[in-house]
């Protein structure tokens, strides 16, 4: 009896007294992740779960924070080998299926971060991150009406979906020309962040979809008012400007970007169509030579080597 009596306090012992060891050996791995620590958490989580050879045993959170720590660290190909080697054994793990999920995405390895976020679809057909990470996919990809359906999805699931998720909804409204609708979610993104640039230009290029160019030039200066060192935004407003034949305000608003930036291409091709227009045929000639001697692999250089040719 005595005997059977001090087997099972052995066997108490063995079992709780290693779950509160490796307890404390994980809260301590995580608190130095917490801290910014992330060289020594990588080698307190590695020692952490490689120390047993039952692989059952190495837990999911375990890798998921490695993984974490090498991303931190920018080492993304460490990081997709920890979650690698973690799927092969927690393949049902959400969390895990996540985290490289969209890893795999910012690496723009798009294919195998659908694959992963399908799966975390199958097991959690409603999870938030699958379906915004999937949608974000779809539009890097092209697909914008699969994107717009998850969209849809992710409204039915979280009706107060983020200022950028509003945004990227109506950019794929945008993108299949369904203009109306694109205004409506874009608008909504403004109001709950008004001070984004990128929600202003999209507001913008919606409007001028719908053929209101007055308002898309209004918008489009909001966005430059709020992001003045962006030159797109004002190539944007040049080549707008010259396809609405208002000639003297494109050609002066590519003088403006030219006097910052003497080899901006986009503003040099503005300037050399507005003065074309003009009538000043020899000098719009003369600067599409300067592009063309540039002699870099844009989309400018090649329109400006094909003007001259003819």
């Amino acid at each position: 009896m005595l005997c059977l009596l001090f087997s099972a306090l052995h066997l108490q012992a063995g079992l709780f007294g290693i779950h509160l060891a490796d307890r404390k050996e994980y809260v301590q791995a995580r608190e130095t992740f917490d801290q910014g620590q992330y060289e020594q958490a990588v080698t307190l989580l590695t020692d952490y779960i490689y120390k047993t050879q039952n692989i059952k045993r190495r837990e999911a959170r375990a890798y998921r924070l490695l993984g974490l720590a090498y991303e931190q660290l920018n080492n993304p190909g460490k990081a997709l080998e920890t979650y690698k080697e973690a799927l092969e054994f927690h393949d049902k793990n959400v969390p895990l299926l996540l985290a490289a999920a969209s890893l795999y995405r910012r690496s723009d390895l798009l294919e195998q971060s659908v694959n992963l976020y399908e799966r975390a679809l199958m097991l959690e057909p409603e999870n938030t991150a699958a379906l915004s990470g999937l949608a974000e996919n779809y539009i890097s990809m092209g697909f914008y009406s699969k994107a717009q359906a998850l969209y849809e999805q992710l409204s039915n699931v979280q009706p107060q979906l983020s200022p950028i998720e509003r945004a990227r909804q109506a950019y794929t409204f945008f993108k299949q020309r369904k203009y109306e609708q694109a205004f409506v979610f874009i608008t909504m993104a403004k109001l709950q962040e008004p001070e984004n640039a990128d929600f202003w230009l999209l507001s913008a290029r919606t409007y001028k979809g719908l053929s209101m160019l007055t308002d898309a030039l209004a918008e489009l200066d909001i966005a430059i008012l709020l992001a003045p060192q962006k030159n797109e935004l004002k190539d944007t407003k040049a080549i707008w400007l010259y396809q609405a034949q208002q000639y003297n305000q494109a050609l002066a608003l590519a003088e403006e970007i030219l006097q910052r930036s003497p080899r901006h291409e986009p503003a040099l091709l503005v300037k050399a169509f507005a003065l074309q227009k003009m009538g000043k045929k020899q000098t719009a000639q003369q600067i599409l030579m300067q592009i063309k001697n540039m002699q870099t692999d844009s989309f400018t250089h090649r329109v400006a080597s094909r003007l001259l040719e003819k």
